[in-house]
């Protein structure tokens, strides 16, 4: 397991300054945002793109995954979604999708994760609205097929796809090698799926892990690892029984004020139960 951070806690720096700052608190892998300020898609064009790449070489970082999740550049965080009433703006999410699927590909990145569906609009069954999310994921999953970067879901409390029974639902209706699950532990423990066991029951689509922890209540708001009731010594241990051997990145978006601190926080205390 190898442990990365991503830079949707840098949200108020450059993608140049967040890759710096990362390198520096001692991390080897870095999650790049695909939104504003960072790398848009639809504005990042290939001088940017060949300075980043540079910047990371020179301070010794891999690209864990690609962060397709948000689309600030638009709307906020989950919309526009894949279940939009709308079908133009359902669109706005599928080629956003597809435009960061190509430019994974262009900066060397394996992976990129996207919201499960989004949240259910009101009034729309929820089979109709996965309906419509395995619509525009097979529209985009021919791009990752032709890109050779994998499409990762990450289920998310109160959007479409939440938990494993609803994940597995989804991926029966998928048949793509592209295709597969970021799996975030703390949205998970939110829904109340058990951890370990959910680890090892959907170990065969997981590509990409997020790290943050969770209070105790079950509130879907991230923590520093550590500080709320996620037992990480059986989560890594639940990890290393499935052969797990790729990036767990750290996830604190919320920690814009002093995202230094929150990452230099989350290394020592993840370091010390890895054992490393």
């Amino acid at each position: 397991m190898k442990l990365a951070y991503s830079t949707n806690a840098y949200r108020r720096y450059p993608v140049e300054e967040a890759i710096d700052r990362i390198a520096e608190l001692g991390y080897t892998g870095i999650e790049l945002m695909a939104d504003v300020p960072h790398l848009w898609p639809a504005t990042t064009h290939d001088a940017q793109i060949c300075a980043v790449r540079n910047r990371l070489d020179a301070r010794g970082l891999t690209i864990s995954n690609l962060n397709a999740f948000m689309m600030n550049a638009v709307r906020d965080f989950w919309h526009p979604s894949w279940i939009e009433p709308d079908e133009r703006l359902r669109r706005l999410r599928i080629d956003h999708t597809k435009s960061a699927l190509r430019m994974a590909a262009r900066l060397g990145a394996l992976t990129i994760t996207t919201e499960p569906g989004g949240p259910l609009p009101e009034g729309m069954d929820w089979f109709a609205a996965l309906h419509l999310f395995v619509t525009g994921l097979s529209e985009a999953l021919r791009v990752a097929e032709e890109v050779g970067v994998m499409l990762l879901v990450e289920p998310e409390p109160g959007l479409l796809i939440e938990n494993a029974s609803q994940f597995e639902e989804l991926a029966e209706h998928l048949d793509s090698p592209m295709f597969g699950l970021n799996f975030d532990i703390g949205h998970f423990y939110c829904v109340s799926d058990p951890i370990p066991e959910t680890i090892r029951r959907l170990k065969e689509f997981t590509r990409h892990y997020h790290v943050e922890d969770i209070a105790p209540s079950r509130v879907h708001e991230h923590l520093m690892p550590g500080r709320g009731a996620i037992n990480f010594a059986e989560v890594f241990a639940a990890v290393r029984d499935t052969s797990y051997g790729g990036w767990m990145t750290v996830e604190l978006y919320p920690y814009l004020d002093n995202p230094d601190a929150a990452g230099r926080e989350a290394l020592e205390y993840l370091r010390g139960i890895l054992d490393w």
